[in-house]
């Protein structure tokens, strides 16, 4: 076996959770902040095309598969989020590391690199979930989209609470291209708790955040805003990652799929990221 593909696993103790992580390969350290309900394992494939140069984190947020809440009372915030990253790298690494965000893991590499300056060198944010990004009414709008979700989730259950996000997020169910031969992801029980987490705590820590978008292009983070090719330019998650680009003067770096591309297409997706983190200066 070699290297990189070895697992190693761990836990590590933050204020209110335990958090798991999953580590493979080696070379410079890359966390992976994965989107909605994905734990540690949500991009299997994706991790496999970089363990070979990178040494690639995985973790289940707080709340999500085997990161269990020690204070299941307590509301959870970006903050929190960002600080539970903060407290795994430094567990990890006393040297700046590399970060891709995808959607809810975009949001909180943006809180990150904010609170805790200098832990990240680069932050590939592919379509952050970051009403505040927005112009004051189309955040609002946003927002009530995201408190309508949870309503429906309550109300209806989980399948009809999916049918609405993958429309805020512009994915089309009946069109999903994808690479051959992927790691199949089906919807087990602990995907459906973590799809209740998700929904049920992590909506309302996205609404309230009061992230200040000004303090981004001085953070001292390299962050790279990135969206799919498939991703529709008018919906939620695209229209962040556009205006996230408008703040810092750039433009965003496409990658192949669309809103999940990490998960659709993760070879091509990988020699995308490649490039992006290769371009440091």
């Amino acid at each position: 076996m070699s290297v990189t593909d070895t697992l190693r696993t761990g836990t590590l103790a933050v204020p209110g959770a335990r958090l798991y992580h999953e580590v493979r390969g080696s070379g410079p350290l890359l966390l992976i902040g994965q989107s909605g309900e994905g734990d540690a394992r949500r991009t299997t494939d994706l991790v496999a095309q970089l363990a070979d140069a990178y040494t690639v984190v995985t973790y289940d947020r707080r709340g999500l598969s085997r990161s269990a809440l020690t204070d299941p009372d307590r509301p959870v915030t970006l903050a929190d989020h960002a600080d539970d990253v903060h407290l795994l790298l430094t567990s990890l690494t006393d040297r700046p590391a590399a970060m891709l965000g995808c959607s809810l893991g975009a949001s909180i590499g943006l809180r990150l690199a904010v609170r805790h300056p200098g832990l990240l060198h680069t932050l590939v944010a592919h379509e952050p979930v970051s009403p505040r990004l927005l112009p004051a009414a189309e955040r609002a709008r946003h927002e009530r989209e995201l408190l309508d979700v949870q309503r429906r989730y309550a109300a209806r259950g989980l399948t009809e609470a999916m049918r609405e996000i993958a429309r805020v997020l512009g994915i089309d169910p009946t069109c999903q291209e994808a690479e051959p031969d992927l790691t199949p992801q089906p919807l087990t029980p602990r995907r459906i708790a973590n799809f209740d987490t998700f929904i049920r705590r992590d909506f309302t820590a996205i609404v309230g955040d009061d992230l200040r978008p000004e303090d981004l292009p001085g953070c001292g983070t390299r962050i790279v805003p990135a969206v799919g090719a498939r991703t529709a330019p008018e919906v939620f998650d695209r229209r962040c990652a556009d205006r996230l680009a408008e703040l810092l003067g750039t433009t965003p770096v496409v990658f192949p799929g669309g809103h999940n591309g990490n998960t659709t297409h993760p070879r091509g997706y990988a020699a995308t990221l490649r490039e992006v983190l290769a371009a440091r200066e």
